[in-house]
């Protein structure tokens, strides 16, 4: 459902399209629609997005939004994430509320995951 002026899609750059997609279908199970040999979509995973062909990335080093999953299992995330080809960028570390760590997908773009849980 679409509600008014609330987040309701994001767009990430991806140098390949296909890779992005074993990424995320391996660690996270997502599914994606293709638009052409360009544009690829998800949805039904918190969000609705995308991913568009460029040789861009975003960090958040370079002041872009962090986009930032939640497990319940912050360990058994990263090795997934490792195990698909994701490269850590930090280390799990704690913060008030929880732990988390960033990582970058096989594009180069940095997300984070987080935790409340303890291990």
């Amino acid at each position: 459902m679409n509600h008014h002026e609330k987040i309701n899609y994001v767009e990430f750059p991806a140098k390949d399209i296909e890779a992005v997609k074993k990424f995320f279908t391996a660690v996270f199970g997502w599914s994606f629609t293709d638009y052409g040999p360009a544009y690829t979509a998800f949805s039904n995973e918190g969000i609705d997005g995308g991913f568009y062909r460029s040789d861009l990335t975003v960090s958040a080093e370079k002041g872009s939004a962090l986009i930032v999953f939640y497990s319940q299992n912050l360990e058994n995330t990263q090795s997934k994430i490792e195990k698909a080809g994701g490269l850590i960028v930090k280390p799990i570390f704690t913060f008030p509320g929880g732990r988390r760590f960033h990582f970058s997908d096989p594009n180069g773009n940095e997300y984070a995951v987080w935790s409340d849980k303890s291990s």
